[in-house]
């Protein structure tokens, strides 16, 4: 029912927690990379950045923002953009007073090569090395949160050190001023970035280094006071975790430390309720308090409870990580009493920064007009926070027009034939109670398929993708555009495919993979190719650094009408011997790496989707393929921040999985791939899922996630140990540094620690998709020896023993 709420009696500001970084053409991912080759200059990706920065600024004033957001941009991540801050970039890089803050910058983001050190001033060449004599790998990286965005994760020592360090976040302050836009400065807290950090000695806490920590934030906080700046934007998402009894009890003395120098702070939560910290989170010292109101709508009735009139309440009444259009009806309902109760200001928001979603639909004419018109980008969620303030602050009256449209959008895709399919709802509802288990328990199906593999001990293989050169990626854009026809096409990716192929034989990799010259992302590759997607042309948001996927639209039930994969892996394994993987990306990891539908459970929707790879896992198979990897790198990553919550999501989790891989005979091999997430807490229901081989991401923690897999995790009570086989990663894909293979065989001797060395599989961290041929084939060439010399050692101790 429409709602016409009763005119406020006040404005009602409207602001944005963070606003996209990559631009409305990804140009800062290509400003980055050209930098990087360096085929430009330091100065001209700082021009670039300048020029974003005004272009976001601008779309943040012309939607009627109270404030520009500034700080929230990054030329990699954010997070790294506060170690420099702070003055706490790691001792291990060894920079000196000489090196650039750039090349500093990008050393701990993308490591360093002993090889690339140099002494050109400036580094203009867009080197990434730090004048170092040795090289160094990168900062360890992880999921934010429960997103897709992967974090650069700061190193805390008891020698760790902190001073104000950079220049960068004030010196964008004055950019946004000069502009003549009033400046929102936004930080991420002190116990949060103390929270996401790590630290790098047994038995060292760096909660204390909170004390030293504070004053720093106190010199930034007064600089920014210095300039000008009202309102800084604090963010504390760790509020909305389990937290220890320590971090709670800091909150309050730090923040009135803080406060004491500081312009107004708006201290800001998302992602997850704040349950037993939302007492805590109202009373503290701060000037206002935003809460996402879209993860906890239940608890605004208890934030008006206790937050005093006179601080200002930011409520995150639009969803900051999804792209569906807010039900402005709904919104208003809910936000309708918070300003009748809350006497003091009301501010309306994203629930959360909009890096979460891409750009703008103003450049989307691949989308056909129905499912446009169902879907709201960053741009557009500025535009329906200016539309919710002026309902509600001037009445529904005011914005009738829009709020019709609006309403009208969200009726037709609630009626929209094209969301249900009465097929996919009795698949679901008639799988039988065991669709989930394989015929018989690990030990049974390991005999056989080492009876039909015949591999050598430590197999080596690769995660599935390899190089995406410019030759592949102008074919793929050439058919697209209808510029080569299939024919050729599937010429040119079988070449590809046979290139790759070649390549890991002469290199001596024992399970080979087609290298997926085909798929344009793991997740779209399979989401073009089913039933309930659809896909945007210019849908790009960041996951790491230069990295952007495009996630799929999922916006009706799931079904897969055709095979996926199957003809082109029997290409790849009809041209060698070895066992060639099928590779697909599993039920959980499609969802998380798509912006799902939000009208039914996502439980529903991942079995929809597992009973979709179920079909095509079962025609790998049926077309001979022994081995067949279902990729889940996210199902850490949709676990709730709450703890209560982790048990019922897992269980549908694992079960999603087990689906998907669950319909094969004992002799083929099932493989799952896991990235950059911790496992110690969580390890049973990994377990669960019931993988012969599974893949991990261990070299940037020096093995240190295997330890929960082989039973010796600290903190981990019962000993539990992984089951069945593991594929630790030996080298790190993500940084275009080779390591030797002294480096991976140390680490393989590490894991041969904790694991039965016949339960042990070789392989990099993660795909090469991203990486170039010279050094992929360095990095490979070093596994496969290194494996063959710890081969070569455990077999003479065997002998002697």
């Amino acid at each position: 029912m429409p709602f016409a709420p009763v005119p406020a009696q006040r404005p009602v500001l409207t602001h944005t927690l963070g606003f996209p970084r990559m631009g409305a053409q990804r140009e800062l991912k290509f400003a980055l990379e050209s930098f990087w080759r360096g085929d430009s200059s330091a100065a001209d990706l700082q021009d670039t950045a300048a020029q974003l920065r005004q272009v976001h600024w601008q779309a943040q004033a012309d939607a009627g923002l109270g404030f520009v957001t500034v700080g929230d941009f990054a030329l990699y991540d954010h997070v790294a953009n506060h170690i420099q801050l702070l003055g706490c970039e790691p001792a291990r890089f060894a920079f000196d007073g000489t090196t650039p803050e750039l090349a500093r910058y990008f050393a701990m983001a993308r490591g360093v090569s002993a090889r690339a050190a140099h002494d050109h001033p400036g580094c203009s060449a867009g080197c990434t090395a730090a004048h170092a004599t040795e090289g160094q790998p990168a900062l360890e990286m992880t999921k934010w949160f429960d997103t897709n965005y992967h974090y650069l994760v700061p190193e805390f020592s008891a020698h760790t050190q902190f001073h104000l360090a950079s220049e960068r976040l004030f010196d964008e302050v004055a950019e946004a001023q000069a502009l003549g836009h009033k400046v929102k400065a936004v930080l991420l807290g002190p116990l949060s970035f103390l929270w996401l950090g790590k630290a790098k000695e047994a038995g060292f806490d760096r909660f204390s280094l909170l004390a030293q920590l504070l004053p720093v934030y106190e010199a930034v906080l007064a600089r920014l006071k210095a300039q000008g700046v009202e309102w800084v934007q604090i963010d504390e998402p760790i509020l909305g975790l389990d937290l220890p009894d320590a971090w709670r009890h800091a909150f309050e003395p730090s923040y009135w430390q803080l406060a004491r120098s500081a312009p107004k702070l708006l201290l800001a939560t998302y992602f997850s309720p704040l349950a037993e910290n939302l007492r805590l989170a109202c009373q503290l010292p701060v000037a206002g308090l935003h809460v996402d109101a879209v993860r906890a709508p239940e608890e605004l009735v208890g934030v008006t409870d206790w937050l005093p009139s006179h601080k200002v309440l930011s409520v995150g009444i639009v969803d900051g990580r999804n792209i569906w259009r807010t039900d402005l009806d709904a919104a208003l309902a809910c936000l309708a009493p918070v300003a009748d109760k809350h006497q003091g200001a009301l501010w309306l928001a994203p629930s959360c920064s909009l890096l979460h979603v891409p750009f703008s639909l103003q450049a989307e004419n691949k989308l056909d007009a129905e499912v446009k018109s169902w879907l709201a980008f960053a741009v557009e969620k500025l535009d329906e926070l200016n539309l919710l303030a002026t309902a509600l602050g001037q009445g529904a009256a005011a914005a009738a027009g829009a709020l019709l449209a609006a309403r009208t959008a969200i009726a037709a895709r609630r009626s929209s034939p094209r969301v249900h399919r009465a097929t996919v709802a009795a698949r679901l509802a008639a799988a039988a109670p065991g669709a989930d288990q394989r015929t018989s328990a690990f030990p049974a199906r390991q005999q056989a398929q080492r009876q039909r593999l015949k591999l050598p001990l430590l197999p080596t293989t690769t995660i599935g993708s390899f190089p995406q050169t410019a030759e592949i990626r102008a074919a793929r854009a050439a058919f697209k555009r209808g510029a080569l026809d299939a024919a050729h096409y599937q010429q040119k990716m079988q070449a590809e495919i046979e290139l790759a192929v070649r390549k890991q034989e002469a290199l001596g990799i024992d399970v080979l993979v087609h290298g997926e010259a085909e798929r344009n992302d793991m997740v779209e590759y399979f989401g073009e190719q089913l039933d309930g997607f659809a896909f945007t042309a210019n849908g790009w948001v960041q996951s790491y650094g230069s990295r952007c996927v495009k996630p799929p639209v999922i916006y009706g039930d799931v079904a897969r009408p055709a095979p996926m994969t199957v003809a082109w892996t029997q290409y790849a394994q009809s041209l060698t011997a070895k066992p060639m993987k099928g590779m697909l990306t599993g039920p959980i990891t499609i969802l998380q790496w798509s912006f799902v539908r939000d009208d039914q459970p996502r439980a529903t929707t991942a079995d929809q989707i597992a009973w979709a790879i179920r079909d095509e896992v079962c025609d790998l198979e049926a077309a001979g393929i022994a081995i067949i990897q279902i990729d889940e790198p996210a199902i850490r990553e949709g676990l709730p921040l709450r703890r209560a919550g982790w048990k019922p999501y897992l269980q549908r989790a694992t079960r999603s999985f087990r689906i998907s891989a669950s319909g094969v005979r004992n002799e083929t091999q099932i493989h799952t791939h896991m990235c950059y997430s911790e496992f110690n807490d969580i390890l049973p229901e990994i377990a669960a899922m019931d993988a012969d081989v599974i893949t991990i991401e261990t070299s940037r923690s020096d093995m240190e996630l295997l330890q929960a897999f082989g039973g010796s995790a600290p903190g981990r009570a019962g000993g539990f140990k992984y089951p069945n086989e593991i594929g630790p990663g030996v080298y790190d894909i993500h940084s275009p540094r080779v390591p030797s293979v002294q480096e991976m065989t140390a680490l393989l001797h590490k894991a041969a620690e904790v694991v039965p060395v016949e339960n042990l599989w070789v392989n990099p961290d993660c795909g090469l998709k991203t990486r170039g041929w010279p050094e992929t084939e360095a990095a490979l060439r070093h596994m496969v020896q290194a494996a063959q010399e710890v081969r070569v050692l455990l077999q003479e101790e065997e002998a002697l023993a």
